[in-house]
């Protein structure tokens, strides 16, 4: 059978698999066929292929593959799973049915190494949680988003592989030679790709195992000259606390403040961070009621006189809780 397909040369083929899988472009029902120096990448819809790959897209005949069986066929439903690297994740509250389902992800074809589940919600300032292992025995994994890979420890950092396209979203809009601060870094998962953008990043967290991690993301991703790791208290970045030089008031293109529960408590060293022109991205959790109200009038409140503050997005990032969302504010601070 015919099939658009992504044609590359045969070193960049795993790399052109993992983007196009990214982009949910890859055809599943076809093989991947190799002849001589070429690969071939049958694709759903050529529409659908990022246009960053430049690749060549040429109809060729294609064997069918065999669907891999995966839990749900084990099973009989469908079970709500999540994957972050090797690892799957589920989240039940009955014992036995999470064990099930992690027998299951184990017999199935799914790549996966362990299964967690959720055993606490994220707690304390760190923003981490506990797990009950329910097969394997590694909570550490490498995560690959958009091109880029994040080594981390379920158990000792947050991330969540569901804001994948909500960063990407926020990282397109990055320009060359911004200074950009990411005031909750965790292991990078902004950062990075901010910094393979051209920018200069600095990035701080309090967790020091998350900033550790993210130290290695930087060189893994090959963009430590332009990250700046920074564990501790973002409001020790402005005015230099307990005899530090650090300072970067007044310097930010861009901030990035996604701690959706309390990114309100840290306004006013936003606005001393920012510089003349300040991208800001705030993420907050609401009512449905007024999801972007408390937001936008607290942001306003804190830029007082200073800077002229326009509300360029208002963005539901996902379902929190019944009637809760998780938003974000992309506003554009302008010194007076």
């Amino acid at each position: 059978m015919s099939v658009p397909c992504v044609a590359v040369e045969r070193e960049r083929g795993e790399a052109v698999r993992e983007r196009l899988a990214e982009a949910d472009a890859l055809d599943g029902d076809h093989e991947i066929a190799v002849d001589c120096d070429a690969i071939y990448i049958p694709v759903v819809d050529p529409e659908a292929v990022p246009a960053d790959l430049d690749a060549n897209i040429v109809e060729r005949e294609a064997a069918e593959r065999d669907r891999p069986q995966t839990p749900a066929e084990i099973l009989g439903y469908e079970p709500s799973l999540e994957r972050l690297g090797d690892i799957v994740i589920v989240d039940e509250d009955d014992d036995e049915r999470a064990r099930e389902i992690a027998d299951a992800v184990m017999a199935s074809d799914v790549p996966c190494e362990t299964v967690l589940n959720r055993a606490s919600p994220i707690e304390g300032e760190l923003r981490v949680r506990q797990w009950d292992v329910l097969a394997g025995d590694d909570t550490e994994t490498v995560h690959r988003e958009y091109g880029h890979e994040f080594r981390l420890d379920v158990a000792e950092v947050y991330f969540s592989p569901r804001l994948a396209t909500e960063r990407h979203r926020v990282i397109e809009q990055v320009d060359p030679e911004e200074t950009a601060i990411d005031m909750f870094a965790g292991v990078g998962p902004y950062a990075v790709p901010m910094a393979t953008r051209g920018a200069d990043v600095v990035a701080c967290d309090l967790n020091e195992r998350a900033v550790a991690y993210l130290r290695e993301n930087a060189a893994r991703n090959g963009v430590a000259d332009r990250v700046t790791p920074v564990a501790g208290d973002v409001r020790d970045l402005v005015g230099g606390t307990d005899g530090d030089d650090i300072d970067y008031a007044d310097t930010a293109d861009r901030l990035v403040m996604n701690l959706p529960h309390s990114a309100d408590e840290f306004l006013d060293t936003a606005v001393a961070l920012a510089g003349d022109d300040c991208a800001v991205h705030y993420y907050d959790i609401q009512h449905e009621d007024d999801s972007f109200g408390p937001g936008t009038r607290a942001i306003r409140e804190a830029a007082g006189d200073e800077y002229e503050v326009a509300v360029e997005t208002e963005r539901v990032v996902r379902s929190y809780a019944p009637h809760e969302y998780n938003v974000c504010l992309d506003v554009r601070l302008t010194r007076v």
